[in-house]
């Protein structure tokens, strides 16, 4: 997949942006300082097996909670991330040098979705705009972002189960 949210194969979503040309880079700049050990905030990375070479492919997430459960949500829900997610579902989460070993499980309750999505406004502050930048949400405000929950892939985040 390019670096381009209209990439996607989801044609239900019209208005989607290119990626900002400095976003690449700083992807590259949060796996770098999260491999030294710097925390950046909610940031943390996620590192996936590739679906078809099983090598480490990492991407910066920004978990958020809500109802007492963790989430991340792909803006891009055909993103090699999201893909790689779908076809392991586990990963590694780290923040800083902590490593956690997950699961992940798509969310695909319409409601659970849209209640996530309503919140990561308020939960992710620093992320909301890229979503508006990208028009994936319409605006600012967690209606619109909810609006946007059939747009996206979220996926619940646990502890990996033994022996994983």
């Amino acid at each position: 997949m390019g670096p381009f949210f209209n990439d996607r194969r989801d044609s239900s979503v019209a208005d989607v942006k290119p990626l900002p040309r400095w976003f690449r880079a700083a992807n590259h700049a949060v796996r770098a300082m999260s491999r030294i050990g710097l925390p950046l905030g909610p940031v943390c990375v996620l590192t996936v097996p590739g679906r078809r070479t099983g090598k480490p492919r990492s991407t910066p997430v920004s978990p958020l909670t809500v109802s007492g459960g963790q989430y991340v949500v792909a803006g891009l829900p055909d993103s090699d991330w999201a893909r790689n997610v779908r076809a392991a579902g586990h990963a590694q989460l780290s923040r800083g040098r902590r490593r956690e070993p997950i699961t992940l499980t798509e969310v695909t309750d319409r409601e659970l979705k849209e209640r996530v999505m309503r919140a990561y406004p308020h939960e992710v502050p620093r992320g909301a705009p890229m979503f508006v930048q990208a028009g994936i949400a319409s605006g600012p405000d967690p209606d619109a972002f909810a609006a946007a929950a059939s747009h996206v892939a979220v996926f619940e985040i646990r502890p990996a189960l033994p022996g994983q």
